[in-house]
């Protein structure tokens, strides 16, 4: 078994005293959508103080993302169903991100061109991301295959949202995330491909 990271260990310390209560593991992934919604919401309306408003529910919300599986571990009421849930809320909440973002941005360096590529990025980022899902299943995997690195995946670069939005850096990161983001979905496409 691998080491559990760094936000895992904490969402585990921290999610201990509702093991024994109505709390369900659904519920927290509901809340944990809920949160980044909003602060995605907030981030597409372009007013510095909603942003970065918006930033912290956002990273608060995918924090919480890590609340919901460990409650399901420790309180033994883990489910398929749970599990499948959790992937789609998180990929929902990065598509709404990337849209909110281009949104946001729409009187920024490329204007009205930003809605589009939030357009763009949102349904690719959906796409790969249950692809990946499907990748997983079908290797007998537990769908967490990012790079780890010092107790850090991948996915957690995302809690950097809010010191990118806070120090004004919003823009070139929505731009090389964007570019990213057609990356990781051509590579998602190649692991598919290859898979068959």
């Amino acid at each position: 078994m691998k080491t559990p990271l760094w936000d895992q260990r904490i969402a585990g310390y921290l999610v201990r005293p509702l093991v024994n209560t109505p709390v369900t593991p659904n519920q927290v992934t509901t809340v944990s959508l809920l949160l980044s919604l909003a602060g995605a919401a907030l981030l597409a309306t372009a007013n510095p103080s909603a942003e970065n408003w918006g930033a912290g529910l956002f990273m608060l919300g995918r924090f919480l993302d890590h609340f919901d599986g460990e409650l399901a571990r420790q309180s033994g009421k883990t489910s398929r169903f749970g599990y499948v849930y959790d992937y789609v809320a998180g990929c929902l909440s990065y598509s709404a991100l990337f849209l909110a973002l281009g949104i946001g941005l729409r009187d920024g360096l490329i204007g009205p061109w930003s809605i589009g590529l939030g357009i763009f990025s949102a349904p690719i980022i959906l796409a790969t991301t249950l692809l990946a899902l499907k990748l997983s299943d079908d290797a007998g995997g537990d769908g967490d295959d990012y790079p780890i690195f010092a107790g850090f995946e991948l996915e957690d670069g995302i809690y950097l949202i809010g010191p990118i939005v806070w120090l004004g850096w919003i823009e070139p990161f929505f731009l090389f995330g964007s570019a990213g983001v057609l990356l990781f979905g051509m590579w998602t496409g190649f692991r598919c491909l290859r898979g068959r």
